[in-house]
């Protein structure tokens, strides 16, 4: 292994060096990243030379520097491309999204999330984003038989390596940043944003000859949203609203009420003005203990009840049974990066969303994808449906996403990731989250018919009946919630989970008994019950008596 380190650092050191004001390339610098390319090819299991680079940090101090000062070299600029896209690989990528538990490997993951987020933070400069952003641009711009395969190839993976930074999980715990405050992933968002990138993503939204590229942007989307909460995001306006005032205010008094109480608590409990002077013990007169003397007893610092299990060792809980644990962290951005993802959104809803999902559905329905891009397609339904929902109510905007069809197929891939949860017992986080996102979905067309059942538009009250009529006459669709119920381990499913379903549930039965007040002619569909043919009773026999 060290004559492999020795070989990396000579490979490394041919990349060329800084220098006062340009970065100046070796003559060897093509060569060289080729073979960093070939070295990665031939990585092992325990990462050791994505590790090597990454503790390097060579794409801070010599790839980007190539990239940004030498990006007219269109062949070196292709291998830096290669090379970065192989090193912001995501982690969770790499482990086939099954994070490893034991310490090794668990510590190599860490390492090289540490890795990545130090990649992410040296792509907050916009000069980096400047050149995808021209490079792009570029390709989009020429016309459609001058666009080779070489051309298609290049556009991919710049759209990867946009993928693969914003793919990055932030490290909350590090950077300590409060609400309302530009963290790590804002500052990343704000330089794209800056460098135009985002104008760039949604054109190829919004162009029909970009539908190659349609899965790409979808992605790249929920990477940029993913820490946002739609109807927050609907909300955001440059004057803060009185209710947003209100809400902030009863937080701070909350905090400081907390803060309050435990200095007060420390207050009593170290300085308290009555002092014991009996050590914490006393007799009680008239009462014997053992050899007729008087009963000593020890008075309680703290609570009773904890003073019968502090010697006792906590019963560990397998990890085989730990209840699995929330993923989604749901944070106020910095004010002025609500602001542009608001009316990204607003763009995207009046000008790419029928058309991007409805392609996306009929790439999902050929099983052109790949298994995971239904996932992304269920969190557009989710956010974008909520987002139109809570700022100006437009059913024209997703009228594509809301059809009996639709309905169909979350239930079809519900059913197909309950099914996988059981036969695939390896996978359960990566199957349970994917339930998650199509229940999310699910709920979301409830919750926008039930908008539309209590409009005053006749139009739109037409529209929802004749969807829940078909809906709840179906029997596969009145029985999924209940299924799904019954079907909730804590092991399996997270709580947000379990919030999500029964939230889906109240909506479900609140759609159900309208229903069923404005409709008198109700038919409800069950299997008839077969009647059992009694046998015939035996003639009784004569008696003499009879005769």
């Amino acid at each position: 292994m060290a004559l492999v380190h020795a070989e990396l650092t000579a490979t490394c050191n041919s990349l060329g060096c800084a220098g006062p004001d340009k970065y100046c390339i070796d003559p060897q610098c093509s060569e060289a990243i080729r073979d960093l390319i070939k070295f990665l090819r031939r990585d092992g299991d325990d990462h050791e030379i994505r590790r090597f680079l990454g503790a390097a940090n060579i794409v801070e101090t010599d790839l980007l520097p190539i990239l940004v000062e030498y990006s007219d070299k269109s062949e070196l600029f292709d291998l830096v491309i290669r090379l970065l896209v192989n090193l912001t690989t995501p982690a969770l990528l790499i482990y086939n999204e099954q994070p490893p538990m034991e310490k090794t490997p668990r510590q190599y993951y860490l390492q090289m999330l540490l890795h990545l987020q130090k990649y992410k933070r040296a792509f907050t400069d916009v000069n980096v984003w400047k050149v995808i952003v021209d490079k792009l641009a570029a390709v989009i711009q020429a016309e459609y038989y001058e666009k080779g395969e070489e051309k298609v190839l290049s556009t991919v993976r710049l759209l990867i390596l946009v993928r693969n930074i914003l793919h990055v999980p932030a490290d909350n715990d590090a950077e300590c940043r409060p609400d309302n405050d530009a963290n790590l992933h804002d500052q990343v968002l704000w330089a794209m944003h800056q460098s135009q990138l985002i104008d760039i993503i949604m054109y190829i939204t919004c162009s029909d000859n970009e539908q190659q590229y349609y899965l790409h942007t979808l992605e790249i989307i929920s990477l940029m949203l993913r820490d946002q909460n739609a109807t927050e995001l609907a909300n955001a306006s440059v004057n803060r609203s009185q209710t947003e005032k209100q809400r902030d205010e009863q937080e701070l008094k909350l905090v400081l009420e907390k803060e309050r109480k435990e200095k007060m608590e420390k207050i009593k409990k170290y300085s308290g003005k009555r002092h014991s002077r009996f050590g914490g013990r006393f007799v009680v007169s008239g009462m014997k203990s053992i050899g007729d003397n008087e009963m000593v007893v020890s008075s309680m610092t703290s609570n009773i009840n904890k003073a019968f299990d502090r010697y006792k060792k906590p019963l560990k809980t397998p990890r085989n049974r730990m209840p699995l644990k929330d993923s989604g962290i749901e944070r106020k951005s910095a004010f002025s990066v609500r602001l542009f993802l608001k009316e990204f959104c607003v763009e995207f809803l009046q000008g790419a969303y029928n058309t991007l999902m409805k392609h996306i559905r009929e790439t999902l329905v050929r099983s052109k994808g790949q298994p995971n891009d239904e996932s992304y397609y269920f969190w557009a339904i989710q956010f974008f449906m909520e987002f139109n929902r809570n700022y100006k109510f437009e059913i024209k905007l997703v009228s594509e996403t809301l059809a009996l069809n639709i309905f169909h197929f979350i239930q079809e891939r519900i059913e197909d990731s309950r099914e996988k949860l059981i036969t695939d017992k390896k996978k359960i986080p990566i199957w349970s989250k994917r339930m998650h996102l199509g229940l999310k979905a699910y709920k979301e067309l409830m919750e926008t018919l039930l908008l539309m059942y209590q409009s005053k538009d006749p139009t739109l009250q037409s529209s929802a009946r004749t969807i829940l009529t078909n809906l709840f006459y179906m029997v596969e669709y009145r029985d999924l919630i209940l299924s799904l119920i019954n079907l909730y381990d804590e092991v399996k499913f997270s709580h947000m989970y379990l919030k999500d379903l029964i939230e889906t549930n109240h909506v479900f039965m609140k759609l159900l008994e309208h229903i069923g007040k404005k409709q008198r002619n109700l038919i409800v569909l069950c299997k008839a019950k077969t009647k059992v043919s009694k046998k015939s009773k035996s003639l009784p026999h004569n008696t003499p008596e009879d005769d």
